[in-house]
């Protein structure tokens, strides 16, 4: 059960990560302005997150199943957005699926080589990534319609000035989508792990 459980807060806590590093893509009214910087970030944060699990684990497939997990949270998300009255399109859902699955086939090809899933599986998803997500940001709307019709109640944490800000980031459909999965999930994990044993 513990084996379980720590799988789980690893991954709610590297979808916290990833969100906050792919905010240029995570909010439609800022994609496309800094594609560079996204591409970046998130690569290394998928990589970086789904090697450590994968060799934690030491099973091929478990990138997948992470970036899995980090895109059903981030869906929770966009839902608590929409359900606040914002547009569909508002909130894109970044695709790592695919690079991930390039990571594992990666670590099985090599016959679960460490170094060889860190440097070929990291080239195939920094060159993928990106790729993907630039598909992904061709099937939403315009961007600029959207940040002007739909503008953010805040400024991302890095763009707030420093001042005391009490409570504002509690308040926050991201922090609280992502929370609440985060709490469903230690239960149904348990109760998983209970059922198989």
């Amino acid at each position: 059960t513990t084996h379980y459980l720590f799988i789980v807060v690893v991954a709610v806590n590297s979808t916290l990560l990833t969100i906050n590093a792919g905010d240029y893509i995570f909010y439609t009214d800022r994609a496309r302005t800094s594609f560079v910087v996204f591409s970046i970030s998130q690569s290394t944060m998928l990589v970086v997150g789904a090697i450590y699990y994968m060799l934690f684990t030491g099973v091929p497939g478990t990138a997948t199943y992470y970036a899995t997990i980090m895109t059903i949270y981030t869906w929770v998300a966009k839902g608590a957005w929409f359900g606040l009255g914002y547009p569909y399109d508002f909130v894109t859902v970044p695709v790592w699926i695919p690079s991930a699955m390039l990571l594992d086939l990666t670590y099985w090809a090599t016959r679960r080589n460490k170094h060889a899933a860190i440097i070929i599986g990291g080239t195939l998803v920094g060159l993928s990534l990106p790729v993907f997500n630039m598909i992904n940001l061709l099937l939403i709307a315009d961007p600029l319609e959207t940040a002007f019709k739909y503008p953010r109640p805040t400024l991302p944490p890095y763009m707030t000035p420093i001042e005391p800000q009490v409570g504002k980031f509690y308040n926050s459909p991201v922090a609280l989508g992502s929370g609440a999965g985060a709490v469903l999930s230690v239960p149904i994990a348990a109760l998983g792990a209970k059922l198989n044993t």
